[in-house]
């Protein structure tokens, strides 16, 4: 791919590394929404992405409420993968909608989503979701998806159409059909998703060039292995995932990937990566400047 186009359009050079420290699940529990708000007060990540359906979304509307600056976006959830926590589509109570299992709740997996549920039933939850953060006053930055279950054929207009309507970036990484064929998408579908995210570029949309993420499986050595992942990175935007989560009862109730998320949180809240960060030259935003970017037509 050619250098991406928005890093001129925000004052960089091509080579320049720009990465958007991004935090997930943001609302799955207390213990996620109590993270962010320590890591964004420390100043130590710049993005964040709220899961509308989940229990503690009230709270995170209210603390982006209380913090307009704050940089959230809707973190567009169609799984509902844990055991013995769960929840269910905000747009329908109708099984017929695909969106449920058999208990009512969203599907455990991507795969299930994807076989079950119809593009109509997808576009209106996402829509609804959307539509709830901005009613609950959330400044909405951008769209994302959890546990990419949108990367589907027949999902993807929806996910762009919305985003779009509200002008917001979504995150898609601006990779060619080779690289989204080396994401496990089969070769008709890569070739289609690359011509959408051409076509999404040329339209104005600010895209990231890839997507790197720290381990939920290894909470040893989170700290070496962040700037090892960090350093590492090419020129281009980087959307970085991290799950960060403080250490209660209920998160070690609700998933077994718990200690790598207190890993997450520990690491970034040690301060150490952000001045790595610093020595290394790599230049952090947030989402909202790419969202400033769409909106200006500058």
């Amino acid at each position: 791919m050619n250098p991406n186009p928005a890093l001129r359009r925000l004052g960089f050079s091509d080579t320049d590394r720009v990465v958007i420290l991004h935090a997930d699940d943001i609302g799955m529990c207390q213990a996620s929404l109590t993270a962010f708000a320590d890591l964004w007060g420390e100043g130590v990540i710049s993005s964040g992405a709220v899961m509308m359906p989940c229990p503690w979304a009230p709270a995170a509307a209210e603390y982006c409420r209380s913090h307009p600056g704050v940089d959230m976006g809707v973190h567009t959830t169609l799984t509902s993968e844990w055991d013995r926590y769960r929840w269910g589509p905000l747009s329908t109570r109708d099984p017929g909608s695909g969106l449920m299992d058999a208990e009512g709740y969203l599907h455990h997996s991507s795969e299930d989503v994807q076989a079950g549920a119809g593009p109509e039933a997808v576009q209106g939850e996402i829509r609804t979701q959307v539509a709830r953060a901005l009613e609950w006053g959330i400044d909405v930055t951008h769209v994302d998806t959890h546990m990419g279950t949108v990367a589907h054929p027949k999902f993807i207009p929806a996910y762009v159409q919305i985003a779009l309507e509200h002008r917001l970036p979504a995150m898609i990484p601006r990779l060619d059909a080779a690289g989204l064929a080396r994401m496990g998408l089969d070769a008709e579908s890569a070739v289609a998703f690359a011509a959408v995210i051409m076509q999404l570029e040329e339209q104005g949309m600010p895209l990231v060039d890839r997507l790197a993420s720290m381990p939920l499986d290894q909470p040893e050595g989170q700290i070496p292995r962040a700037k090892e992942l960090l350093g590492g990175l090419p020129a281009g935007v980087t959307h970085f995932i991290l799950h960060p989560s403080v250490d209660t009862p209920e998160l070690r109730a609700i998933t077994p990937d718990w200690p790598s998320r207190v890993a997450n949180y520990r690491a970034f809240i040690s301060g150490e990566i952000g001045d790595f960060l610093r020595e290394t030259g790599i230049q952090v935003i947030g989402y909202r400047a790419l969202r400033n970017l769409m909106r200006s037509g500058a």
